[in-house]
């Protein structure tokens, strides 16, 4: 069956806040010889190129999500799925990951999502900028296993 679902979520708030916070970063660095200024504009490089994204992927067999380039991601088997539903997270649920009332939380930007709830009770939220779609080809991907 392959992929039946893939969406990247980009997050323009990240990109302006924190790339401004780089070019501040970058300036401080670029006028003093402290080693903690080059450390910052790094660390704010880093997060700029990791939580900027959020891309969601369901293939026959998994739902893969992943902020940034991949390196940090999850994989949800389909077979461990028990229900899935569009939700509105709170908005001081905040972006990046999160512990939440209802479970993890992985966002970068907005309040809809898709919840799933796991065979054994825990859930996991996904946030998204079209919940409808990513719920349907989840339970769509979740009928075929």
């Amino acid at each position: 069956m392959g992929t039946t679902y893939r969406h990247t979520q980009v997050s323009r708030t990240t990109l302006v806040v924190v790339g401004l916070a780089l070019v501040v970063a970058l300036l401080w660095a670029g006028r003093t010889a402290e080693p903690v200024a080059s450390s910052g504009a790094l660390l704010v490089g880093v997060v700029l190129v990791l939580f900027s994204t959020l891309t969601v992927i369901v293939r026959d067999q998994a739902v893969v999500v992943f902020f940034g380039p991949g390196l940090i991601r999850r994989s949800i088997p389909l077979g461990r799925v028990r229900e899935v539903r569009e939700v509105t997270n709170r908005w001081y649920y905040g972006w990046g990951i999160r512990l939440t009332p209802y479970g993890w939380l992985w966002n970068v930007h907005g309040l809809g999502g898709v919840e799933i709830q796991f065979d054994d009770g825990h859930r996991f939220r996904i946030g998204s900028d079209e919940p409808d779609k990513l719920a349907a080809a989840i339970l769509e991907a979740r009928r075929a296993v």
